[in-house]
């Protein structure tokens, strides 16, 4: 009983307020570096001032249930306004960032909802005047019209979330939400603080709700990371690996096992593609077979743009696959599905060997392909490694 009274009390009261304090001033440190990296969006400016609007309601709290408080209506006020204000600021920007981040916030809709509050209050307060000339009993003051207000906004978001894919995180946070705001008018207008249960539940089920938010907010800032990190190491058109991603994880496996093997690949006739169908039709072209190579080294190696219309594929030497049978696959494929053909080199290290040393000879097997007839793969015979490009093709002429 002794805990239930600590809990219902000023001590709880001020407890919760400070554990939310403590979540949302992380929040805010992870909304502000949002904020500087992405300073085009202004949603992140948004979420700033709703997360420093519930700073300054919870410390209105922790006020009003400290010794010193003479329970004057005012903070009471304040508080009630900055719960809906900032509640309508957080969850239209989570709804934003999991929508249309780089959209605008700012409506006459949203604009309306927040100057709703001051309106509602204002007419509470014109039609009943002596609100305010009573000393405030209990842990909340209770306005009718902001009261209901509320509960409508927090409805009406939670409706409308149904038909958009959010994060179920989202949409269990604007339940707990719901939940404790029917709490709180029960017990403000029916109870009056004499169930001890919905006390605590007032208390601390905000806790549960900026919890859920700060979650939310770190799993975003965690993809975020993720994007920047994924783009930094491929590349943007064909979504494989870039030239420096390629080789420094085919090193690590070439050190790993001994043993790679690299396939070089050249789409055939590219630069005609491109002055005949223009640069949008070759760029498709060069996505598709950038898809074939990445799908048929998918779990034996991996693949890479070199540059240009020239991409790379590596087969780890732990994997049972011949690199010249992927490679075929690769060409067939290519010619039956893109209307295009590749020419294909193909080398496997030898002791000492680099990777790079590994893709100037499969560089160089690719160009006997593709002054031989093109569409093709030719594979490097370990007894013409010391040959360079250029004497292979002269001694086809």
């Amino acid at each position: 009983m002794a805990i239930v009274n600590w809990l219902t009390g000023s001590t709880g009261m001020i407890l919760s307020s400070a554990c939310v304090i403590v979540i949302v001033i992380l929040m805010l440190f992870m909304s502000a570096k949002l904020h500087q990296s992405y300073r085009k969006y202004k949603v992140y400016g948004w979420l700033i001032a709703g997360l420093l609007l519930v700073c300054i309601q919870y410390i209105i709290r922790m006020y009003v249930a400290s010794p010193e408080s003479n329970a004057s209506p005012w903070p009471y006020l304040t508080a009630s306004i900055l719960q809906i204000v900032s509640f309508i600021i957080i969850n239209f920007v989570f709804i934003k960032l999991y929508t249309r981040p780089s959209g605008r916030l700012v409506g006459w809709a949203f604009i309306s909802m927040l100057v709703a509050p001051f309106i509602l209050a204002g007419i509470q307060l014109y039609f009943d005047c002596s609100l305010l000339e009573h000393p405030v009993r209990g842990t909340s003051m209770q306005v009718l019209t902001l009261d209901f207000y509320s509960l409508i906004i927090n409805f009406l978001i939670l409706v409308d979330t149904r038909g958009i894919a959010l994060n179920r995180k989202f949409v269990l946070s604007l339940g707990t939400y719901f939940f404790y705001q029917l709490a709180s008018v029960a017990d403000g207008y029916v109870f009056h603080g004499e169930k001890p249960f919905i006390v605590v539940l007032i208390n601390f089920v905000p806790l549960i709700y900026f919890t859920l938010l700060f979650l939310m907010l770190f799993e975003w800032v965690i993809e975020r990371m993720l994007d920047i990190h994924q783009s930094s190491i491929t590349d943007g058109l064909t979504s494989l690996y870039n030239r420096k991603h390629f080789i420094t994880r085919c090193d690590k496996w070439l050190r790993e096992q001994g043993v790679i093997s690299i396939i070089f690949c050249d789409i055939d006739n590219f630069k005609k593609l491109n002055d005949t169908q223009g640069h949008h039709a070759a760029d498709v072209i060069l996505k598709k077979v950038a898809d074939i190579i990445k799908e048929e080294s998918n779990g034996i190696g991996t693949a890479g743009r070199y540059g240009g219309e020239e991409l790379l594929a590596a087969v780890r030497g732990n994997v049972k696959v011949k690199a010249a049978d992927v490679a075929e696959t690769i060409r067939r494929r290519v010619e039956t599905e893109t209307g295009v053909t590749i020419s294909i080199g193909v080398s496997t290290s030898s002791p000492g060997q680099s990777v790079l040393d590994i893709v100037k000879e499969a560089d160089e097997a690719m160009y006997i392909s593709k002054t031989t007839g093109k569409n093709k793969v030719s594979v490097v015979a370990k007894s013409n490694r010391s040959k360079s490009r250029r004497s292979k093709a002269s001694g086809e002429e």
